[in-house]
């Protein structure tokens, strides 16, 4: 059954990979019409380029991040040489109609929200950067368990990652595994990066057959949810096994609340972004060892850092430098540690989202 064209919104930074940002869920529907209307020909800022415009959707309360975000403002001015000026949509729709009608030149948007801009504006828009959170700029939805019987062999410290497109865990207690980027519940910061967290038990994970969850109850997070719902369910359809008739769907709200069900008993299993466990840490230490990874799905790109499609080349280009060297700086890791809790950003085009694009049209997020 299609659905109206569904938006989403960004609930607190962590992620996933990453810590500090929640992941993606569906705000409101916006008619298809309506954005057919929209993609009429755009307002579009002085010949001479005198002003940028750069919306963001809220992670905080609006009025605070509207402070946070002004000395990126300032140092985008000073670097492009004109002013750009800085707001806050109340949720995605709002930036989506901006960017899709001229009104700003620049957004930051999550993944599955970008994906549904290009399905209204399929000629406006234009990504020129995906964040990079903990050396990384996808993540992954995990299956997460609290029953240690279903896992092949005994529970180890470690995370998964797609490694040459397989599925692998590794394993590892040291700054240098491989897996940090993913493992992060038993992680902090130190001065020379990532460290073990003394007071936090470290993530636990083990290999297990994914169809251990038929017949049973599976914590997702919402239906719009990236990692929470679309990219696991897609996952299982994949094994065979009906993401609607073969498990008992339930919906805990929120990332945290996966971990928090699963935590308490409320189900044996749960998918979230990895890693979620890190919502829990500060009250339940002990969730790494307690809420164990059994899998994970295929990358989801990060965050997008999208520009209008018909801003000059040269200010394109500007704009992703600048980003990119002041995320560099100590001042520019802590002004985007507060905003979405970015920690690095890379180059990203169009094509790289066309994955997202299936899991839209799989479960009706927009109408064709």
């Amino acid at each position: 059954m299609k659905k109206s064209f569904l938006i989403l919104l960004v609930l607190s930074l962590v992620f996933a990979a990453c810590g500090g940002a929640e992941e993606e869920t569906v705000e409101e529907p916006v008619a298809v019409e309506e954005a057919e209307t929209l993609d009429a020909p755009a307002t579009t800022v002085a010949e001479t380029l005198d002003k940028i415009t750069f919306g963001f959707v809220p992670s905080a309360e609006q009025a605070e991040l509207l402070d946070n975000i002004q000395p990126l403002m300032k140092v985008l001015s000073d670097g492009l040489g004109i002013e750009v000026e800085g707001f806050v949509t109340s949720d995605y729709s709002g930036l989506l109609v901006a960017m899709g009608s001229g009104q700003a030149d620049v957004g930051a948007f999550n993944t599955l929200g970008y994906v549904n801009a290009l399905n209204a504006f399929p000629t406006r828009l234009e990504a020129i950067a995906k964040v990079v959170r903990f050396g990384s700029g996808s993540y992954h939805g995990t299956f997460y368990t609290s029953d240690s019987s279903v896992c092949k062999s005994e529970p180890v410290i470690g995370a998964f990652e797609n490694i040459d497109g397989v599925q692998t865990l590794v394993t590892g207690t040291e700054t240098t595994a491989p897996a940090v980027a993913a493992l992060q519940v038993g992680w902090t910061f130190g001065d020379s990066g990532l460290i073990p967290d003394g007071e936090i038990s470290p993530g636990y994970a083990c290999e297990a057959d994914l169809s251990v969850m038929v017949g049973e109850e599976v914590l997702f997070v919402e239906e719009g949810s990236t990692s929470g719902y679309l990219y696991p369910s897609l996952q299982l359809k994949n094994l065979g096994i009906d993401y609607t008739s073969d498990i008992t769907q339930v919906f805990a709200g929120s990332h945290d609340g996966v971990i928090a069900g699963i935590y308490n008993g409320d189900a044996k299993f749960g998918v979230a972004y990895d890693d979620a466990r890190r919502t829990l840490r500060k009250t339940n230490n002990d969730v790494g060892e307690k809420v164990i990874a059994i899998g994970i799905t295929a990358e989801i790109p990060n965050d997008v850092v999208a520009v209008r499609s018909d801003l000059p080349e040269d200010v394109k280009a500007k704009i992703y430098q600048i980003l990119s060297d002041y995320i560099q700086t100590d001042e520019g890791l802590a002004v985007m540690d507060d905003i979405y809790g970015w920690t690095d950003i890379v180059p990203a085009v169009n094509s790289e989202f066309d994955v997202v694009k299936q899991a839209a049209e799989e479960f009706g997020l927009y109408d064709e």
